[in-house]
């Protein structure tokens, strides 16, 4: 699986990308909380070896539950995001790290930033270990169709089309010129456009890969069900929580931290 390297330089990367577009709301405290959960987070067995000695539990198999991308939000979450808010409130204190709108992190931007980066951990070891046969990645092919030639279905076509075309269209029609709407109501209504689309699009190829008998290939020989749900299990949504976790724009409404 990957090391140190790839997990730390993906989500500083992440973390330092939405800092520039955001005009410094996802500040450097967010990106080294959210760094640290995306590598040192579900890894940490020596942790949980420790903290089940102490209740005369294997620690193995509660290495191996912390090792997961929601058993370890549900286990540590809570513990974590009291202590990062805590280490945040420290830093700037002691000057040591700049959180551009000068205040910590609150314990509820932690347990965001604790969630993404359990999510993001498991992006890159769903894709990168095992030899390529993980479970996770393994399902997402089992979702293609490999065992011989695709036949190219007429209603696949229509319904898949139907599905591409509503997506461009709808997207231009929400944003379309003259429109007196904000930008940010614009982008809401044009991720609902998305969301109900990979829903339709979802629902169809499960039909035709699960429901069907004799099953029949949904897009060709493409793995879409698999690569869609991947994709906004653990790429998607860990970068919508750091969204999330980010400072209001007027950081005179911010809340005093949690």
């Amino acid at each position: 699986m990957p090391g140190p390297g790839p997990h730390l330089m993906y989500a500083m990367g992440s973390g330092l990308a939405l800092t520039t577009l955001t005009d410094g709301r996802f500040t450097p405290h967010h990106t080294l909380t959210y760094t640290l959960n995306a590598f040192f987070g579900p890894d940490i067995g020596s942790f949980s070896d420790w903290l089940g000695s102490l209740f005369n539990y294997s620690g193995s198999a509660l290495a191996d539950a912390i090792h997961h991308p929601l058993y370890y939000i549900f286990i540590l979450g809570l513990p974590l995001c009291v202590f990062y808010s805590w280490v945040s409130r420290v830093l700037l204190q002691k000057g040591l790290l700049d959180s551009v709108s000068g205040l910590p992190l609150t314990r509820r931007q932690c347990l965001l930033l604790v969630s993404a980066g359990s999510l993001s951990h498991f992006f890159l070891d769903h894709l990168f270990e095992e030899n390529g046969h993980s479970s996770m990645y393994t399902w997402i092919l089992s979702t293609g169709w490999w065992s011989n030639r695709a036949t190219v279905n007429p209603d696949a076509v229509v319904v898949v089309g139907f599905l591409c075309t509503f997506l461009i269209g709808g997207f231009i029609y929400i944003n379309r010129v003259k429109l007196m709407k904000s930008s940010r109501n614009q982008s809401l209504e044009s991720v609902k456009l998305i969301l109900i689309v990979a829903s339709l699009y979802c629902l169809w190829c499960a039909g035709q890969i699960y429901w069907m008998n004799p099953r029949r290939p949904a897009v060709g020989e493409e793995a879409d069900l698999g690569v869609i749900i991947f994709l906004a299990t653990y790429f998607f949504l860990p970068h919508c929580l750091c969204a999330i976790s980010m400072n209001p724009r007027d950081p005179d409404k911010e809340q005093l931290p949690l």
